[in-house]
């Protein structure tokens, strides 16, 4: 009995020394037909992540928008109602006015912003 444990051992490690050392490797599938297509095609640009959303009083006439601000100060959301459809500002770079199709434009930080809107005109609004 004691010599049978080692002998098993030495079988063992006789029998793994004949495996191959590269794994098998089983694909089944296809040669993927767009993968040269892929591989030369232009990165693709995240969006930009949310800042963050917030609401403005606005004079005159003590009005509310409604604005999400991204990353890169280059898109943001206006709203004026809570929960209404977005209309989406952008500008070229960062620290150029928010603008939109129809005469929107957008300037300012997440705490003061002065804001056109087509229909109530030039708004200065605050936190």
């Amino acid at each position: 009995m004691k010599h049978i444990l080692p002998l098993a051992a030495v079988v063992a490690a006789l029998s793994l020394s004949a495996c191959q050392n590269e794994p098998e490797v089983v694909n089944a599938l296809p040669p993927d037909p767009l993968a040269d297509q892929l591989a030369n095609a232009a990165p693709v640009e995240l969006p930009p992540a949310m800042k963050g959303s917030v609401s403005f009083r606005c004079q005159p006439g003590n009005s509310l928008v409604f604005v999400d601000f991204f990353q890169g100060d280059k898109l943001a959301n206006l709203r004026t109602e809570k929960g209404g459809t977005a209309t989406v500002l952008k500008a070229d770079e960062a620290g150029k006015p928010l603008t939109a199709e129809g005469g929107y434009t957008l300037t300012g930080d997440m705490k003061n912003i002065k804001v056109t809107i087509p229909g109530k005109g030039d708004l200065t609004c605050h936190v």
